[in-house]
């Protein structure tokens, strides 16, 4: 496993804040019909010694939401996404799966100033009705199985994999909708259960899964070692929080309720061989990304890159060190 980042661009002065901070694997959002930008970007990548191995792809609400005959239609245009991916050398695509979408409350603050997103369920406004209207846990698996059964065969085709996020937060119901990756662990069990193809897996967030349970800290690493296990994570968003279902707040991945190095050396005892990378980095007025670059580029990233290394060297010493 190696340290990687997403969403940041592949400009001259990205891809070198990347490679400073020991960086060479990256996910960025790229449009995937414009099979020449990904191209072109995967060499603009490489040239400073950076793989861009993987990209975001938005999912079109005709598929969420099930609007026939608009989602067939977009499901030819997903499975051209992938054919491209394929050609183009992209090792997959990640996805997010989920009718109301990523939700947060107001911001809470940490150590020197920092920023940290953070959800309050009993500030959140849940009577507001989504467009979708009411989606529950049976008929929203229903729908993610119809996309995965018309998308995986391309895949598997092209061989590249599809790694599915975890709506965030996990929760009973937001909005009209029953999260599937909630109880966490069934939900998840569940959608990986939904199509049997080695292309089909995870974005793995452990910050969203941890959010989802009474006590990350206890919860979260049998999971993580249940998925890994089964080759069912392809990507890692490596961060952490603090509280729990229905209260938490994201903080510095070392202040956090879930012990990092655990979830490290899980990840190395059961043979990940991806990116662990940051996610969700916590903002400072004094960080602000110059005009047109990614946010990316700043305190909170580069603090990660290197927990992240660190860990990886600790736990392939501990290893070697307990096998010699």
């Amino acid at each position: 496993m190696y340290v990687g980042c997403q969403g940041i661009g592949t400009s001259r002065h990205e891809l070198q804040f990347l490679v400073r901070h020991g960086v060479t694997h990256m996910d960025t959002s790229i449009d995937p019909d414009d099979f020449d930008l990904l191209r072109k970007s995967r060499e603009e990548a490489a040239a400073e010694g950076v793989e861009l191995e993987m990209i975001h792809i938005p999912m079109p609400e005709s598929i969420t939401l099930a609007d026939d005959p608009q989602r067939d239609k977009d499901l030819d245009m997903i499975c051209g996404w992938i054919e491209n991916a394929g050609k183009a050398g992209l090792r997959g695509l990640n996805y997010n799966f989920s009718v109301v979408g990523y939700q947060r409350t107001e911001a809470r603050y940490g150590r020197g100033g920092s920023q940290f997103s953070s959800w309050e369920f009993s500030k959140y406004d849940n009577d507001e009705p989504h467009k979708g209207g009411q989606v529950d846990r049976d008929e929203i698996f229903a729908r993610a199985a119809y996309f995965l059964e018309r998308v995986i065969p391309v895949a598997e085709e092209y061989k590249v994999q599809l790694a599915s996020h975890l709506p965030d937060p996990p929760a009973p119901e937001l909005r009209g909708e029953v999260r599937w990756n909630f109880p966490v662990y069934e939900g998840l069990k569940r959608f990986s259960e939904l199509v049997d193809s080695p292309y089909h897996g995870f974005n793995f967030c452990c910050g969203v899964a941890a959010e989802g349970l009474e006590d990350p800290g206890k919860e979260l690493p049998p999971i993580v070692e249940y998925f890994s296990e089964r080759k069912k994570i392809f990507n890692v968003h490596f961060r952490n929080i603090r509280g729990g279902l229905n209260d938490f707040v994201e903080v510095w991945p070392d202040e956090g309720d879930v012990d990092m190095h655990e979830l490290a050396q899980i990840f190395h005892r059961t043979d990940y061989p991806y990116m662990l990378m940051p996610d969700h980095a916590p903002l400072h007025p004094d960080d602000m990304a110059p005009e047109g670059l990614s946010g990316r580029v700043r305190q909170g990233w580069a603090f990660q890159f290197g927990y992240i290394k660190a860990l990886i060297q600790a736990v392939s010493k501990e290893a070697a060190k307990s096998s010699s």
